[in-house]
């Protein structure tokens, strides 16, 4: 299969994933030890009565966080079914319908946060979606990025797994069953080479490791001009 078609196929398992289980997400969380205080961080940095961009914002989980805190909070999402949840929490300003590699914002948000969800994201789409959250915010303002990390030895296994199957998957994506249908596991120098190419500088970092995977926390600042 080329390339391209089996992205796309792969995009779309993950977003039938996340509609299917959206109405029974919340019941089995996963660990986020320093998920909450990188937000409360992210909505300290952003006026009272200022704007957070959630994206993409699942079943809502920190809406209730951002709005108790005085800021309002707009959510995307390209599940309908994450998004039909999130609407039922009856606090977001706005929910809109579209993908991290689709949004359209400039310069409308005081601050942007994606959590869990750029290990779905492609290669090929990593520099759109970091184009895009640096975009979407007003400049000098923060984003708070985590991204998924698993074992080397796990991403060795994936990839070799992929050639046998004749897939054309590159180092680094993972298609297992329990990965929502794609998972794609940069490289920590990788990732900041994106960053850099859109003059995003690392404000803070923090990794929690869990048992052979982890996440890794970013706090970032966006270019004044």
């Amino acid at each position: 299969m080329e390339r391209a078609a089996w992205l796309r196929e792969r995009r779309e398992a993950v977003r039938a994933d996340y509609d299917a289980d959206a109405a029974t997400y919340d019941d089995s969380p996963y660990p986020t030890t320093s998920h909450a205080a990188f937000v409360d961080r992210l909505i300290a940095t952003c006026p009272v009565d200022g704007i957070v961009l959630d994206a993409p914002c699942g079943t809502g989980q920190y809406f209730a966080r951002i709005c108790d805190a005085g800021r309002r909070v707009v959510g995307i999402d390209q599940s309908t079914g994450m998004l039909r949840q999130a609407r039922r929490r009856g606090l977001a300003e706005r929910l809109e319908h579209t993908g991290l590699q689709e949004m359209p914002f400039d310069a409308a948000f005081d601050g942007a946060m994606t959590v869990d969800a750029m290990e779905n994201v492609p290669p090929e789409d990593w520099p759109i979606v970091v184009a895009k959250l640096r975009r979407a915010v007003k400049p000098g303002s923060h984003l708070y990025l985590s991204v998924e990390e698993i074992e080397p030895a796990r991403v060795d296994a994936a990839f070799a797994d992929n050639n046998e199957r004749g897939l054309p998957a590159v180092r680094g994506e993972v298609v297992e069953g329990d990965t929502a249908g794609y998972h794609y596991y940069p490289r920590r120098d990788q990732v900041r080479e994106w960053l850099a190419a859109e003059h995003l500088a690392v404000v803070d970092e923090a990794t929690d490791q869990e048992d052979g995977w982890g996440y890794w926390h970013l706090f970032l600042v966006t270019p004044t001009v």
